[in-house]
């Protein structure tokens, strides 16, 4: 990855060189994993859909019985660094917030933030789209809510699961993946919510997404996007998927904060048909992200 320096502030307002240590070496970030985080797009110098997140960041946190997060403390520390970026660099960027039970003897919580350059799969999966596997996630669609231990619907920073999901895909020539429940639903991608189009009873094009009570993460860009589109004339709405419902679908794709929308081009190494939606499911997106709902 290229680009101008990354840019830290800690919750105090405190910017930190990037090229210096920050935490320290038994914070549980670190060694456990044990904490939160979120992501935001920064575009055109201020960060899209602050609110979403900070609440889903509070969410998160309520979920690990982690202390509630300041919300105006997270607001002033966003304002502080997009003052840094826009120094550095008039790009797009990635605004990752974080915050951790701290050290492991016992201190208060880590909270800071970072923003950095994109990474340059995001300018690719925007552009021409991604081949997908389906992977089990080995966990029921309905149930979960029973075993809050497992942290279904909360945004961890314990990610290793994930990152070996998307491993394992680019060992078999795959961009991304989705997830499948154990009893065979579509549930979500490793970073991003599934949204497909399928026909509407009216003719007009259905946009829909797998419950959010499913052991998912509830989409920030997702919710964005689906008031963005009933206000457009779609019809949107959560309903249980399979495999075989994307792979008739009209259209199939990744959304997420930074990347946005990338449509699904191949899923286990079968092509899609190409989509007549992939310009409106990007003009709508970008709609969505530019108001902080």
């Amino acid at each position: 990855m290229s680009g101008p320096p990354s840019v830290i502030v800690t919750l105090d307002g405190a910017v930190h060189d990037p090229d210096r240590p920050l935490l320290f070496g038994d914070d549980l970030a670190a060694v456990r994993g044990d904490g939160v985080f979120e992501t935001l797009l920064v575009r055109d110098g201020r960060a899209c859909l602050v609110e979403p997140h900070l609440r889903r960041l509070a969410h998160s946190a309520a979920m690990m019985d982690l202390p509630e997060p300041d919300p105006a403390a997270w607001r002033e520390a966003i304002g502080i660094a997009l003052c840094q970026w826009a120094s550095r660099s008039p790009e797009e960027g990635a605004l990752r917030l974080v915050y951790s039970r701290g050290r492991e003897r016992g201190s208060d919580p880590t909270a800071y933030l970072t923003i950095s350059p994109l990474a340059a799969r995001v300018g690719a999966a925007r552009r021409d789209g991604v081949a997908a596997v389906l992977l089990d996630r080995g966990l029921p669609a309905d149930g979960a809510q029973d075993m809050p231990w497992l942290l279904a619907g909360a945004k961890t920073l314990s990610y290793a699961v994930n990152m070996a999901a998307l491993r394992h895909a680019a060992a078999r020539g795959a961009d991304d993946v989705v997830f499948v429940s154990s009893d065979g639903y579509v549930l979500e991608g490793p970073r991003s919510t599934v949204v497909i189009a399928v026909g509407g009873a009216d003719g007009r094009p259905c946009l829909l997404t797998p419950p959010p009570w499913w052991p998912i993460l509830r989409g920030t860009t997702q919710q964005a996007l689906f008031e963005v589109a009933r206000d457009a004339g779609y019809d949107c709405d959560y309903q249980a998927l399979r495999p075989a419902d994307l792979a008739a679908a009209q259209g199939v794709w990744l959304v997420s904060s930074i990347t946005l929308s990338a449509r699904v081009n191949t899923l286990d190494g079968r092509a899609l048909p190409p989509s007549p939606l992939c310009a409106e499911m990007a003009r709508l997106v970008d709609t969505a992200v530019a108001g902080d709902r």
